[in-house]
């Protein structure tokens, strides 16, 4: 009788918050602390990013904004937690191009849906990486580069920051634009691959802007081209790979989800916090600084730039022939 009665009171509970117009759930909110749920360890390129985020949408919504790193499998945990949060808009998440395109098609078990378990609030950045090579090759285009590399097939190699990376899949999908074969070195991070790029160790990197860019100003590396489909304001003079091979597109980038069911008018007053937040002189410059080129668009707009990332690298993995982790 009692679970009986259990289930007639949620029965009528949801009945009756159905009824209520949707308008009303983004009255009053936010009346509490936010969480930013950052899927990756404090002190990383993501978290700095966050750390930015956070601090304009406190300004912005009038509400604390608290970034909160829950790191670890590729930054599933954090995903996940907030794939299972309740959909209220106080659990947000920091969604990245690693957690919602590359990983999913790497791993066989994913714990959450990219898709189907969030509801996208919108991107606001878009980094290209830098395409750099050591000056002793002599190298000095894209168009150069693949030459040369047409020449010694399979007998150079390029670096990447680790397995499954933007810069891994950046390498493989360079190989199948230009029909050119290398072998991939991971490493554990940036800075060891640079140091072996300029000592000759490997031939060919796809890094971060802010990482290789000083190194290639300086003289110390060349960099060849961004890998975006245009010109980015942090390298202007510095070709796109596009420009030689047309539709080679590789970016990083980011924005904000929310738990799949949150109310529409919660995630559109969201949207336009950070729509407003991009526009900031001072933001945008500091997401310049990081490489990165602001961006406003919708929830639509961001779940179907998921979907096309997600269907991109599903064939690149495939063509590629990369065995997924279980």
């Amino acid at each position: 009788m009692k679970i009986m009665l259990g289930k007639l009171f949620f029965a009528v509970l949801w009945v009756l918050t159905s009824l209520v117009p949707q308008s009303l759930f983004a009255q009053g909110y936010p009346s509490k602390p936010i969480r930013l749920i950052v899927p990756f360890a404090a002190g990383g390129p993501t978290d700095v990013v966050a750390r930015i985020v956070s601090q304009n949408l406190t300004t912005i919504l009038g509400e604390t904004v608290l970034v909160e790193n829950k790191p670890g499998a590729s930054g599933f945990i954090g995903t996940e937690a907030v794939a299972r949060a309740q959909p209220d808009g106080y659990t947000l998440l920091l969604i990245t191009a690693s957690t919602h395109a590359i990983s999913p098609n790497l791993f066989k078990k994913l714990p959450y849906d990219p898709i189907k378990d969030f509801a996208m609030v919108g991107q606001f950045t878009d980094a290209s990486l830098i395409l750099v090579v050591p000056p002793s090759l002599g190298i000095n285009s894209v168009a150069e580069l693949v030459k040369f590399l047409k020449s010694r097939p399979g007998k150079l190699n390029y670096a990447s920051w680790g397995k499954g990376g933007a810069a891994h899949m950046a390498g493989e999908l360079f190989k199948q634009a230009t029909g050119t074969d290398m072998m991939h070195i991971p490493y554990k991070g940036s800075s060891p691959a640079i140091t072996d790029l300029m000592g000759g160790q490997v031939s060919v990197f796809f890094d971060t802007i802010t990482s290789s860019l000083p190194h290639a100003r300086s003289g110390k590396l060349k960099g060849l081209a961004v890998t975006g489909p245009k010109r980015t304001a942090s390298a202007p003079d510095i070709p796109t790979v596009a420009e030689t091979y047309p539709g080679f597109e590789v970016t990083v980038w980011q924005g904000v989800g929310a738990p799949a069911k949150t109310p529409r008018p919660i995630v559109d007053k969201l949207n336009a916090a950070m729509c407003k937040m991009v526009a900031i002189p001072g933001v945008k410059e500091k997401f310049l600084g990081l490489g990165a080129d602001p961006v406003c668009n919708t929830p639509e707009q961001f779940t179907k730039h998921i979907e096309r990332e997600l269907n991109k690298w599903a064939g690149v993995v495939k063509r590629a022939n990369i065995p997924m982790e279980g």
